[in-house]
């Protein structure tokens, strides 16, 4: 029987920061995604990233949302994806990549996922979210086998990647198989009660509803994941702790607003964050 996540693991993993620490004791992030199309998903995944505390936070994206991001969230460092050379640098020296929101399907999205994964190495996490799992499915891209990898798919994604259809992912057993064989570490499968699912562990949550329907939720699940990956030292523990975080602070958003705006809980993380360390919540 799959367990059921609860707030006890933001009290696990949300920890109070040591004294004598820097912006390089808590992550280096690298964003990849924003087409010219679909730039404001890369511009809250990036806001999501910044507010639950990464360190440093660098975004590659189309050069016509760079400006909208140094305006949202002057926090972060941005370059043009075309720059080859420095997305190489940043490749390199990243302790986290995030992959996909905003990017879009074109060749231009195909060749870039495809070199990114290429790069990636043994000491870094790479989390996988929207075009660039759609991309992975319909190229047949393997995920890397040297970085710790975490893809979050919602279900029809999911059906297009690992082939385990809608109406069987009921079955946490056959999502589990699946995972193992796409070499995926941690598996975030969105859907009405999102599950957790990663070695010798499955969990559910229970918390969040229809105010949450809106396009960018997800791009904000996936900054809050990278974030948190990026500070806290157990990458399993510390996604299970975004997934309740984001939830969590949008049912409690949901009290006075009748749809919870994804930029509404990438501003609310840091407030939220602080109350977990105080043990307020």
């Amino acid at each position: 029987m799959i367990n059921e996540l609860k707030s006890d693991i933001l009290h696990e993993v949300i920890q109070k920061r040591p004294a004598q620490t820097n912006k390089t004791n808590f992550g280096r992030v690298l964003l990849i995604g924003g087409n010219e199309q679909y730039g404001g998903a890369i511009l809250m995944a990036a806001a999501a990233t910044v507010n639950a505390g990464a360190g440093l936070v660098t975004v590659a994206t189309h050069p016509d949302n760079i400006a909208p991001l140094h305006v949202r969230t002057p926090e972060a460092m941005a370059f043009d994806w075309n720059n080859e050379p420095l997305l190489a640098e940043q490749i390199k020296k990243s302790s986290v990549i995030l992959l996909g929101p905003g990017m879009g399907t074109d060749k231009f999205a195909i060749g870039l996922v495809k070199w990114v994964l290429h790069k990636t190495h043994a000491k870094q996490t790479v989390i996988v979210d929207a075009s660039a799992l759609t991309i992975m499915a319909d190229e047949h891209i393997p995920f890397p086998h040297t970085a710790f990898t975490i893809a979050t798919p919602h279900q029809g994604e999911w059906a297009h990647l690992s082939s385990v259809m809608v109406n069987y992912q009921s079955s946490m057993d056959l999502n589990d198989l699946q995972r193992q064989n796409l070499n995926i570490d941690v598996l975030v499968l969105k859907k009405h009660h999102t599950v957790v699912l990663s070695q010798n562990r499955q969990v559910e949550l229970h918390l969040g509803g229809p105010f949450q329907a809106t396009g960018g939720m997800g791009d904000v699940l996936a900054g809050i994941i990278a974030g948190f990956v990026a500070q806290f030292a157990e990458p399993r523990r510390a996604t299970e702790a975004a997934v309740y975080a984001h939830s969590d602070i949008a049912q409690e958003l949901a009290m006075h607003n009748w749809v919870v705006k994804p930029t509404f809980v990438a501003d609310f993380l840091p407030n939220y964050m602080v109350r977990i360390q105080n043990n307020l919540v």
